[in-house]
């Protein structure tokens, strides 16, 4: 199994709010996470921070190789609900960091099983010699817009209103999760990236710069074009290839 990871506060923002871990759990076996954090002040560096360690501690804790899939789901549904109940509650300590909080993207690979959760606008993609597809849903009001046929395609790329997200990671006492599996006999690789990378790279792109490639490399180029187009926003993305 091969792993790359890397994240860059672009061009624009003065704090990078994004985090990114990769663990390796055993032999074909590891934990990716994104989060890209809101909040004033520090406060989105400090959920997402403590969103990712929280959420890829429980996982560790928890993970045994021999788990069947539903074992797995309750695992990773489970750490992102104590990630998002530990945001929370730190949110309410401290009424400067009141109303922080993170988007959440996440894969468990094992072997040619994929898992998946999300919750925000960090996405999921998996990549396989067929091509590229989004995995994950995003949780946004122009997605709502878009599913409903309010809005295009083309239209959703540049609305006003695309970076306004309706879940996050740490804002309610509660949090609903998306969950996906997937099965892939071949070679496969998963990318998971904030906004600021998706915002800027196509899935054409993504997919002609990491399928069959280093993926250091592949990751440093993401991030350089998104950095090149006007890099807006943090930029981090992980990925996961057998």
């Amino acid at each position: 199994m091969f792993l790359a990871f890397g994240t860059d506060i672009g061009q624009k923002r003065e704090e990078n709010q994004d985090r990114v871990r990769v663990e390796v759990l055993g032999d074909n076996m590891c934990i990716a996470a994104v989060c890209d954090g809101m909040g004033g002040a520090a406060s989105g560096a400090v959920a997402s921070q403590l969103a990712v360690d929280s959420f890829t501690e429980r996982v560790k804790e928890n993970f045994r190789p021999d788990m069947n899939s539903n074992s797995i789901r309750n695992l990773l549904l489970n750490a992102v609900h104590y990630a998002n109940t530990c945001v929370y509650e730190k949110s309410i300590e401290d009424i400067d960091k009141n109303g922080m909080g993170t988007t959440c993207v996440a894969a468990l690979v094992i072997d040619k099983n994929i898992y998946i959760v999300n919750v925000g606008d960090s996405r999921g993609y998996l990549l396989t010699k067929d091509g590229i597809n989004q995995i994950t849903t995003d949780h946004t009001y122009v997605e709502v817009l878009r599913r409903s046929g309010q809005i295009t395609d083309e239209d959703a790329k540049t609305h006003p209103m695309r970076n306004v997200i309706t879940r996050a990671v740490g804002v309610e006492p509660d949090v609903e999760v998306d969950y996906f599996e997937r099965y892939e006999e071949g070679n496969f690789a998963v990318v998971l990236c904030s906004d600021g990378l998706s915002g800027y790279c196509s899935d054409e792109l993504i997919y002609c710069t990491v399928f069959g490639n280093n993926l250091d490399e592949a990751v440093k180029k993401l991030i350089d074009h998104s950095n090149e187009c006007g890099g807006k926003d943090n930029i981090t993305a992980a990925i996961v290839a057998n």
